[in-house]
């Protein structure tokens, strides 16, 4: 005799959702990211090809994160419809594959740089508790099939399970999240850097042209982290240690960095995963401490070469030493952003922030540990996956109006007497913009210069061409500072940046 195949595969879900409650439950007590399923997530990330990560950022863009869980969870459910099936007749095989699944989940979490012995007791309460209740509800699932109430009674388990495995996850949730961030930044109260920001001059950015704001809002600054779930860190428990090749070991609190003079800084951060046009960049007013105070307090000892970070959740990342010494570039260790301190997502209560290199070397967020090494000895994160270890920010440009592929009509308003406005975006960073031209079928102009603010940001531009009737090509190209004119050759992000020039077709009525 067999179970029925819904029944077989209803004993398998429900067995399921009573071993992620559990789970849950035990890891908001000891640590939230040990939780079963976001530990399998994020051990499906670290493990998965470079050519398979690439191909989710180029597809999802800032989705990824979502469509991975989607992914974990079509095959957990696909596996355990699996052990379900499997256990029809008799219950062993579906144990088998609920075992094994529950030695992924302990492997995950022990594989985890941040995570500590306690943690692997949410994946082995989540295992037992799967696994008894698979064998009992496997067992009421057979007087079902010989009276009405037996069936019911069995219903009534299954029920009673769901509800305990879904009040069990919400008091785990509850529990993980017991610190208050959003508490925290307000306890952090109102951020005065000693030495501000320059006020933003006339003419800092061509907004009213298309281009974007020369600062970008907290809400709209792009996002690119590992992070599958936020880390959760309260700027009372923060703590930020630095040493290796030091003179000595240094250890700060929040309130150490917040009790010295603070120093607040336009810098344009970028991704190294934008593609030629794209929108992973932005810029923001940084308020902060030189990082190089900080290791110089540590005292850095010759040979080393590499800053290696580390976020409370795990991710490391190496940044040349001698660009955070470098007084000039002005590298920081950020406490707030445009006037308040840090959001979340952004990395409360402290992050890097390091002009002129790409964010995967130089942008820690939930920043707690500096290791002063050399690139020989240690990799960051990104390294092994294929990216370059150093990582300067290329000379790039893009167009921002008008948009690919768009229509415009010479209606004496749109175009008047047939000119039209490019404009867009240019970017050197530690190095300035000295010129951008705009290409229209081959015939180029110069385009017009944004007030400059600093080097370590970007420049807005803009120029008014005549487009004639059909289809145009418009290209754009910036030259740099030191001489240097952006190449067309196209390259794609990886190892160390994408290359190109900014290329749209637009159709002129």
């Amino acid at each position: 005799m067999q179970l029925p195949k819904g029944r077989a595969i209803a004993v398998a879900v429900v067995s399921l959702l009573a071993a992620l409650g559990v789970g849950h439950l035990v890891a908001g007590l000891v640590e939230p990211s040990s939780s079963p399923f976001v530990a399998v997530g994020n051990w499906v990330r670290d493990i998965s090809p470079h050519a398979v990560v690439e191909w989710a950022k180029d597809t999802f863009g800032t989705a990824d994160k979502l469509v991975l869980f989607i992914g974990v969870t079509v095959v957990v459910l696909g596996l355990t419809v699996l052990a379900g099936l499997l256990s029809r007749t008799r219950p062993t095989p579906g144990l088998i594959v609920a075992a094994a699944q529950g030695v992924i989940a302990c492997v995950a979490v022990l594989t985890r740089p941040d995570l500590g012995q306690l943690g692997i007791t949410a994946p082995v309460a989540s295992t037992v508790v799967g696994l008894v209740v698979f064998r009992w509800l496997h067992g009421k699932a057979w007087p079902a099939e010989e009276d009405r109430e037996g069936r019911r009674a069995f219903l009534r388990a299954g029920a009673g399970v769901v509800i305990g495995a879904g009040a069990t996850a919400v008091v785990g949730q509850l529990v993980g999240n017991r610190v208050d961030v959003e508490q925290s930044r307000a306890e952090v109260g109102r951020l005065v850097p000693a030495s501000p920001a320059p006020k933003l001059p006339t003419g800092a950015d061509f907004a009213s042209s298309g281009s974007p704001r020369f600062i970008t809002s907290n809400r709209d600054f792009y996002r690119i982290d590992t992070a599958l779930t936020l880390p959760r860190v309260s700027a009372q428990d923060w703590r930020l240690r630095i040493h290796g090749l030091v003179d000595e070991t240094v250890e700060f609190t929040f309130a150490d960095i917040r009790d010295r003079a603070l120093i607040e800084r336009p810098v344009t951060l970028a991704c190294v995963s934008n593609e030629v046009g794209g929108g992973l960049i932005s810029n923001a007013d940084w308020i902060g401490v030189p990082l190089r105070d900080l290791l110089v307090e540590a005292g850095v000892k010759p040979g080393a070469d590499q800053l290696f970070s580390t976020s409370i959740d795990g991710f490391t990342a190496g940044t040349p030493v001698d660009a955070l010494l470098d007084p000039n570039r002005g590298a920081m260790l950020a406490i707030g952003m445009n006037g308040e301190p840090l959001p979340q997502e952004h990395g409360f209560p402290a992050r890097m922030v390091v002009p002129g290199l790409y964010g995967y070397v130089s942008a820690t967020k939930w920043v707690v540990d500096m290791e002063l090494t050399t690139f020989a000895d240690k990799q960051g994160y990104w390294i092994p996956r294929g990216w370059s270890a150093k990582a300067p920010i290329k000379t790039q440009s893009r167009i921002d109006n008008p948009r690919d592929g768009a229509t415009l009509p010479r209606d004496g308003a749109t175009l008047p007497r047939g000119r039209a406005t490019i404009a867009g975006v240019a970017w050197a960073q530690t190095i300035g913009i000295e010129k951008v031209e705009v290409g229209v079928d081959d015939t180029w102009y110069e385009a017009d210069l944004s007030t400059e603010v600093d080097v370590n940001t970007w420049r807005m531009w803009r120029v008014s061409v005549d487009l004639k009737s059909g289809s145009r090509r418009i290209q754009v190209r910036a030259t740099d500072k030191s001489g240097y004119t952006q190449t067309d050759a196209l390259a794609e992000p990886a190892p160390d940046g994408a290359t190109g020039w900014h290329t749209i077709t637009v159709n002129v009525a």
